[in-house]
This record gives C-alpha cells, structure tokens and sequence, in this order.
C-alpha cells in the first residue's frame, strides 16, 4: 500500500461515523506521535498520509545528537567557570566562607557529569598532579606566615601499585608516601608509610596516621577528590609518565 494516500473500500455519506482501524507505519518511534483528524476531499473517502501527520512537527522536537554531547559540553562551560573562580583565592588560602561555598556548588555540578565513573581502573589517574585548590587547612599551612607556607603542592598516584605520595615545594620540601587498599571503583583507603623531612631524611609513619579519599570527577585534566575529613581537592595533571616510589 502506498503511503500517500489511504483508501476505504466502501464509500461512507460525509455526515457518517467513520471508525478507523490501527495503521501501521513504517518508522515508529516512542517521540513521534502523529494525531489522526482525517479530512477528506470532494466526499471521495481518500485519506491522505500528510493529513495524519500534519500537526505532529509542531509539537515534537527530535535530538539528533547523542546525550554524551551535551554532557561533554557542560563539563567544559563547568570547568572554565570553576577555574576563574579558583585562580584569585591562592588555592584556597584566600577564600572566604562565600567562596568555599560557592566553589562547592561548582564541583558538584562538575561532580554530577564526571566522564569516569571508575577512576581506579582508568588510566587517567596516574600520574603527578597539581593542587589547585584545597580546603585543608594543614596543607594550605595559613597558621603560618605567607613566607614559610609551600609554593606548591604535588600528589602522585600509581593505580598498577596502588602508591600514591604528596610533595611540597619550597620552602621545606616535605614528602610522604603511602599504600592505597580500594575501598570501591573510585574510593581508596591510604595508610601513610614514610614521611621525608626536606625531601632527604626518611621517617617512619605512626600507624595512626591513615585516611580515605574518593575520587569524584576526574578527566584528561582534572581531577577532583575529597578527604575523610570533609576537605576539598582539586588538582590538574602535570606529569603522566611520574612514578610513585615503591
């Protein structure tokens, strides 16, 4: 049957009752619904397919491009405006209550279309990383004067040997390596091992000292993890190939 028109075996007076039966179309989609209101011409019972679908563009609206696209692009509009917000506030150093929240509220939008749902099979998150922004206040050191806080601060994990260590900058140069034991796809438990005064003079860890950390969003780029204590981390990517020791 050809689909430009429909025709009735019987003819039907034009003040008649006229009960249609089911018509099957060849493209059927659950987004595309065509409302039935026949009009037939000069009483000649011919229905015509463009009658049965005439109304139905103005009323559905079809994607054609795929949901991960859109996802990509918030993340991109998500990350610039996280970025502009973090660059005045010296990783967190300078941030008020107001920013910390505002930051916050950032990362959880970020959070909510990270592109790795099980970092710790993913390969993007080895390597030596930058922090950018934190709300830990030991890290930031602001006890002390802005002279003797670190410039800046690394941590680098290894997934194949579940390493991970954290490193500070000048003027102290502390280290302090530890065991990662995977809690779930995106969840490590750290015990810390040895701590490195100036870089240089091994000490050993109390046993105490343990944590948890959960990786929330991580990309090419980024990446964004929270503490057991509540804290924020964001840092970038500054080095893939780093090697954690073992």
């Amino acid at each position: 049957m050809a689909l430009s028109s429909i025709t009735f075996s019987k003819s039907f007076p034009a003040n008649d009752s006229i009960r249609l039966h089911p018509i099957s179309l060849p493209y059927q989609s659950s987004n595309l619904q065509c409302p039935i209101k026949p009009t037939f011409q000069n009483h000649s019972n011919k229905l015509l397919f463009s009658d049965i679908c005439s109304r139905s563009s103005t009323k559905t609206k079809v994607s054609f491009f795929p949901a991960f696209f859109t996802k990509t692009q918030d993340a991109k509009a998500l990350k610039l405006e996280l970025l502009e917000a973090i660059e005045p506030l010296d990783r967190g150093a300078d941030a008020s209550p107001e920013d910390q929240q505002r930051i916050d509220q950032l990362v959880r939008k970020l959070e909510a279309v990270n592109p790795t749902k099980n970092p710790l099979k993913s390969g993007l998150l080895d390597g030596k990383w930058e922090l950018i922004y934190t709300t830990s206040k030991s890290i930031l050191q602001t006890q002390r004067p802005k002279f003797l806080r670190s410039r800046v601060n690394y941590q680098a994990i290894n997934v194949d040997t579940l390493r991970a260590q954290n490193m500070e900058t000048w003027p102290f140069f502390n280290q302090v390596t530890a065991d990662l034991t995977p809690v779930n796809s995106r969840k490590v438990a750290v015990k810390f091992d040895y701590f490195k005064i100036g870089g240089l003079i091994p000490v050993k860890a109390p046993d105490t000292a343990r944590g948890s950390l959960e990786i929330t969003y991580l990309d090419e780029d980024l990446r964004v993890s929270r503490g057991d204590k509540g804290n924020l981390f964001i840092l970038k990517i500054v080095d893939r190939s780093y090697k954690v020791p073992t």
